[in-house]
């Protein structure tokens, strides 16, 4: 069941990165990199067009008796734009309206702001900090409020997120 929930939000980061590039879904073809323990790297495109991108699913979730589509939390490097270390949250329901999501490794604490069922940092500074965190840390948390009000915790392993990140250092230029 877990690589089938993988496989969906492997298909919903890669048609975020399609829509967010310009591409038609259909056109979005994930090349699978590797797998780095809790966290999976690919790239999108080439030339101009290339999209990286490494994406990890909950390792829990709470509330459990919440349905939900699949929640990953992915970090996106687009070289075209120069722009490296993206990081956003896709959590399976439509955030409350002006609601904040929190992420939380170890000590520190980052706001993003919500859109839908998404979640990105304002600032590419608070980025820097947060993967600088994620590399340091074992485990993060992600809070969120639903539209309907009820709070989600979502917890992830950062196993492995330092050898996907560099995988896309490397391979996405």
């Amino acid at each position: 069941m877990r690589q089938r929930l993988f496989a969906s939000a492997i298909l919903m980061a890669m048609t975020a990165v399609a829509l967010a590039s310009g591409s038609r879904p259909a056109d979005a073809k994930a090349n699978f990199l590797g797998q780095h323990e809790a966290w999976a790297a690919y790239s999108n495109g080439s030339g101009n067009k290339l999209t990286c991108f490494v994406v990890s699913q909950p390792i829990s979730t709470l509330p459990k008796n919440v349905n939900r589509d699949p929640v990953f939390f992915m970090i996106t490097h687009w070289p075209r734009e120069k722009t490296y270390h993206q990081v956003s949250v896709i959590t399976g329901y439509p955030y409350k309206k002006g609601s904040v999501a929190t992420v939380t490794v170890g000590a520190d604490k980052f706001n993003l702001y919500t859109m839908k069922d998404g979640a990105w940092v304002e600032h590419h500074s608070t980025e820097i900090r947060m993967v600088r965190a994620m590399k340091a840390g074992a485990k993060m948390t992600v809070k969120g409020t639903s539209w309907r009000g009820t709070v989600t915790t979502d917890t992830y392993s950062l196993s492995g997120i330092t050898a996907a990140l560099a995988q896309l250092q490397k391979e996405c230029k």
